[in-house]
């Protein structure tokens, strides 16, 4: 952000401006994703948040292998 606010102030090239605020919004947009990934993939396979997830160590060990 800080980085945008130097290049508004020491009029850099407008293009240099828009590609900054560009590449600020689509960062914001890729954590909102990365936030949401857990609730969409329960929601999507009608999974409580509540259940744990089975690593392959536990199905090993109750399979007997």
């Amino acid at each position: 952000m800080d980085d945008l606010l130097d290049n508004i102030i020491s009029d850099e090239s407008p293009s240099q401006i828009s590609d900054a605020i560009k590449d600020l919004l689509y960062a914001k947009a890729a954590e909102r994703v990365d936030s949401y990934k857990q609730t969409a993939g329960n929601s999507l396979f009608n999974t409580s948040p509540e259940e744990q997830e089975v690593s392959d160590d536990e199905l090993e060990t109750s399979d007997g292998v």
